[in-house]
């Protein structure tokens, strides 16, 4: 090997513990359950609709286009000012009233809103064992900062922290309606 190859290999060697570290985020996954003690049916008539996430505590009001259609959007207005405070802007990419199952995913958030990028979602009841509803709510997400050395408040931590803390209010909310199946 010549004294110039053993230079360029030395150069590439010498870059790659730095592209090691060089990678971006990755995509996080998270998923909870609730079990209610309500049929599936019941529960689905109260989720189901894509324009009504009334049941949420954290939804103040919300509007929105398209009822269950596959590109169907929504407006969820986070506080009494309306368009003018905190919201999420979501489009309905899966439905199946047939499986009590939707697929949506997050066109436009402010990441101090929900701290995510990149975030789609799934919510699905099922029959449970023994009488009464499991439903399950998952997602997929990048933290809210795309690059290197996120700051605290939007790194995968955070995160996954917000999108959890967003799914038990609302699983808790529809234990509160429904009630927890006896054990």
């Amino acid at each position: 090997m010549n004294r110039r190859s053993l230079l360029a290999t030395g150069a590439v060697l010498a870059l790659l513990p730095g592209a090691a570290l060089a990678h971006g985020p990755t995509r996080q996954k998270i998923t909870l359950t609730a079990e209610v003690s309500a049929d599936p049916a019941e529960v689905w008539a109260i989720i189901g609709n894509f324009q009504d996430m009334g049941w949420h505590p954290a939804v103040v009001s919300q509007e929105g286009q398209g009822g269950n259609d596959i590109d169907a959007t929504r407006s969820l207005y986070l506080s009494d000012a309306g368009r003018e405070g905190p919201r999420i802007e979501e489009v309905l990419y899966k439905y199946s009233a047939e499986n009590m199952s939707y697929s949506y995913r997050i066109t436009d958030v402010a990441v101090e809103v929900l701290p995510v990028t990149n975030y789609s979602s799934h919510l699905t009841v099922t029959p449970r064992d023994g009488g009464g509803s499991v439903v399950e709510w998952r997602g997929a997400f990048y933290r809210g900062y795309p690059n290197n050395d996120p700051p605290p408040e939007l790194n995968d931590e955070a995160a996954i922290a917000a999108v959890s803390a967003v799914y038990q209010a609302g699983l808790d909310a529809l234990v509160e309606t429904f009630g927890a199946p006896a054990s």
